[in-house]
């Protein structure tokens, strides 16, 4: 039996809220409009336009890039689920945007990329999935797998990876429990990102910290370490040397936005020098352009360090 018009129109409303304005041509059909009254939508000038394949927008303007995922979502199938770039955004992880939304098809539903749409078929669909209104998407150990076959530098991989521990929206376990399912040749760069986020690096400022430490020869410190004294939390040293009580800082300006944020920075430094922590505070730009004074810095303070008594000053590992 065919919907009254004013049910029909009510429904395509609400369809049309949930999904942002976004809807199939089989939606469009079901709710109740006639190929020819689609074709006059659709048609150059007129209210609607064509995302996709069979996907349309009910307004003119730029589609924003919820619109575009609701239609990559709509036009690989009902079992799709965005993953990579997209579901990192989705996650609240930094990373740069990408006009291609990635999405996961189960193998046995296969069908070509199309437009802005990758589709990536695979026999490991995942168990569950995160919503957000009309969008689904993968959970973060999944999704930054994903994404470092899409990113083109190391320094991309190691940004998403650290971050996504940072932030506590996956563990160090979770990740290498996916990283055991990539493919081999495309995970390279995450493999060594990993390595960096069990050795406790949470940003890429310290990688590229632990990188000139690991070129200089000098020993390796701890990083992120939990100070304590006694037991008493103390502070989080993003590298500390336990043997010679030295501890170096990156003083990052994303880290410093507000007044607020510089002045718990400069507490912390003054309680960790109160315990006779040596502090060498350098910043993201310094360790990029001026790794000998940084270097050097570090060796410094280390040789300084040694030459007393160790400081009682209970030592853990990062977390996460």
């Amino acid at each position: 039996m065919t919907p009254s018009p004013e049910p029909g129109e009510t429904a395509l409303h609400r369809l049309l809220r949930d999904h942002e304005l976004v809807l199939s041509r089989r939606q469009a059909l079901a709710y109740g409009l006639s190929p020819e009254q689609l074709r006059h939508r659709i048609r150059p000038g007129g209210p609607w336009q064509r995302l996709l394949p069979g996907v349309y927008i009910t307004a003119t303007g730029t589609p924003t890039r919820r619109q575009n995922e609701i239609a990559a979502l709509l036009c690989a199938g009902t079992s799709s689920v965005l993953t990579g770039t997209a579901a990192l955004l989705h996650h609240g992880i930094r990373v740069r945007e990408n006009s291609t939304v990635t999405v996961l098809v189960p193998a046995r539903q296969a069908r070509p990329s199309r437009g802005f749409v990758r589709v990536w078929p695979t026999t490991r669909m995942p168990e569950f999935v995160f919503t957000d209104g009309a969008i689904r998407f993968v959970e973060a150990a999944r999704a930054v797998t994903d994404a470092s076959r899409e990113l083109g530098s190391f320094r991309e991989v190691r940004a998403i990876a650290a971050d996504a521990v940072q932030r506590r929206r996956c563990r160090l376990d979770q990740l290498t429990q996916e990283l055991a399912h990539a493919p081999v040749r495309q995970s390279a760069w995450l493999r060594r990102a990993l390595a960096e986020v069990a050795d406790g690096v949470r940003s890429v400022a310290e990688g590229d910290l632990r990188s000139l430490i690991r070129a200089a020869g000098l020993p390796a410190p701890v990083f992120n370490a939990r100070l304590y004294i006694g037991p008493d939390f103390l502070a989080v040293a993003d590298a500390w040397w336990p043997d010679a009580g030295v501890a170096v800082e990156v003083d990052s300006r994303e880290w410093h936005l507000l007044p607020e944020d510089w002045e718990r920075t400069l507490r912390r430094s003054r309680q960790m020098g109160a315990q006779g922590i040596i502090m060498v505070h350098v910043t993201p730009h310094q360790i990029r352009t001026d790794s000998s004074r940084v270097t050097a810095d570090i060796r410094s303070a280390l040789q300084a360090g040694q030459a007393r008594p160790a400081l009682a000053i209970r030592t853990l590992r990062a977390a996460g």
